[in-house]
């Protein structure tokens, strides 16, 4: 019976992310696919990329690297050359098999998974760039209790400008908290992800607030 009812639990979140690709809600009519503007303007894109590329270098060895939510892959193949391997990682299949057909290299690899409900890869670092942003608290509740598989969490969200309520619940795939004027905050409830560290790579502001990019160590 659990099996039975899983496509069902899975469905109304893999659905409105296919619908905002199908319908280009959030632009991109000239691509196939297009994962908004915070994956694709230079202004947004390239400090990021700068962030993350120099943590991922500082280290002797490569490590590898699970991207949750790598969307159309523009931001995630400037970093791939940076890594042991990379797993990008997104729930809608039609996108993943795009991705595979797109872009090759021998330490890449592409999974389609729900990130709230499959069992995740095995990595040394994961990135959640603006993707927890979308889901419900308990969806991103579900994610957060399998980080402590990781060391390293680089999280980026969208945050709203001053003071603000954070983790105010939403319905996946149907918007973001900054229109309930709040944002999420991991290390707070309902979702107290325990840290050793946290730093702050880097910050984009924009017309609603700023595009925060943290690193955590998890305990």
């Amino acid at each position: 019976m659990k099996t039975q009812r899983e496509p069902k639990k899975t469905w109304p979140t893999k659905a409105a992310m296919q619908q905002v690709y199908s319908e280009h809600l959030w632009g991109g009519d000239k691509f196939d696919f297009y994962s908004g503007e915070g994956s694709h303007l230079p202004e947004l894109v390239e400090p990021y990329v700068r962030a993350v590329s120099e943590f991922l270098d500082s280290f002797k060895e490569p490590i590898t690297v699970c991207d949750l939510g790598c969307g159309d892959f523009n931001v995630g193949q400037q970093l791939t050359e940076h890594t042991k391997k990379y797993i990008g990682v997104d729930i809608v299949p039609e996108l993943i098999q795009r991705n595979k057909k797109l872009f090759k290299a021998d330490n890449l690899e592409f999974l389609c998974l729900d990130i709230s409900k499959d069992e995740l890869p095995e990595a040394d670092c994961i990135l959640l760039k603006e993707v927890l942003q979308h889901l419900s608290n308990a969806e991103v509740l579900s994610v957060v209790n399998k980080l402590s598989a990781y060391k390293y969490v680089i999280l980026t969200e969208h945050i709203p400008n001053g003071e603000f309520e954070p983790n105010k619940n939403i319905i996946s795939g149907q918007g973001t908290r900054l229109k309930k004027k709040s944002g999420l905050n991991l290390l707070k409830s309902p979702f107290s992800l325990k840290v050793m560290e946290e730093k702050q790579l880097c910050s984009i502001k924009t017309e609603q607030g700023a595009i925060v990019t943290k690193k955590y160590i998890l305990v």
